[in-house]
């Protein structure tokens, strides 16, 4: 299933702003719903979720997105668009790992690194950054979540060496592929004021309940938290939204919304049969 697993991005009020500003920025890029909840887009294939959640939760460098350019005339482009009114984390640079890279977060938080040449097999590529608390634990994450998700391989670890910026053994940069899209993670050990929070979080589309209560359990196992409204945090303090697909069908329609959203916000796993019911 092609984005089983999709990027949420928390905004004030700004997330349809946001979608038409990415949609400026990539040529491949498209909205395919929009309410004042909630804007869904598309880049380069790659869904995202854009939630008007308030002032709660903003995003943060802890999940940044690789983009994979193919020409200078590219990456030049979206570098200066991206870049412009938000600030430069490294600058757009040629590097020991690519030609020409550069780290920017734009004007509405949300961090990309920009760079020549394929390091994934796709364009967009979500990158986790495992600080504080988590910093050290990129493998372990990793592995784990390739044994939770079908259609899942490790395709590179590179790990610090012994005189290189950063613990020896942790994770510089590595690359791992759930339900056949690609990821990135490595460890910060900087003091970094940032950590996985619901400011960004991945969305499992489900088919049927025994999928929810799959990913819900085994998640939430061993350290991990329920939420609300079907939101979870695992072991690795990062969140996820464990959401039947059908959801969105309810959540369009003024009628049946009206009647699901109460039922719905009491719940911490979500009931397929129980929101259908309230639908009715």
């Amino acid at each position: 299933m092609k984005n089983k697993i999709f990027t949420c991005l928390w905004f004030d009020g700004t997330a349809k702003a946001a979608a038409d500003f990415y949609c400026s920025a990539f040529s491949n890029a498209k909205i395919t719903a929009d309410n004042p909840m909630v804007t869904i887009f598309e880049i380069e294939g790659r869904k995202f979720m854009g939630l008007n959640g308030g002032p709660m939760f903003k995003v943060n460098p802890s999940v940044s997105f690789f983009v994979n350019c193919s020409s200078e005339a590219e990456i030049d482009a979206l570098w200066n668009k991206l870049s412009g009114g938000g600030s430069v984390m490294m600058p757009l640079n040629k590097y020991p790992w690519s030609e020409k890279y550069g780290w920017c977060q734009d004007k509405f938080g949300v961090n990309w690194q920009l760079m020549m040449g394929k390091m994934e097999e796709e364009k967009i590529v979500p990158a986790m950054m495992f600080t504080q608390g988590n910093a050290g634990k990129a493998e372990q994450a990793i592995n784990f979540y390739s044994t939770v998700f079908k259609d899942s391989a490790i395709k590179l670890i590179s790990k610090y060496e012994k005189g290189e910026p950063d613990v020896e053994g942790y994770i510089k940069h590595a690359q791992f592929v759930l339900y056949g899209q690609w990821f990135a993670a490595m460890d910060s050990s900087a003091p970094h004021a940032f950590k996985f929070d619901e400011g960004i979080s991945f969305v499992v589309d489900c088919k049927t309940q025994d999928e929810i209560d799959y990913y819900w359990n085994t998640l939430t196992a061993d350290g991990g938290k329920e939420s609300m409204c079907g939101w979870l945090v695992d072991k690795f303090g990062f969140s996820w939204q464990i959401v039947p697909d059908m959801i969105g069908s309810l959540m369009t329609d003024p009628v049946k919304s009206a009647k699901v959203m109460p039922v719905l916000m009491k719940m911490k796993k979500l009931d397929i049969a129980a929101m259908i019911k309230a639908a009715e």
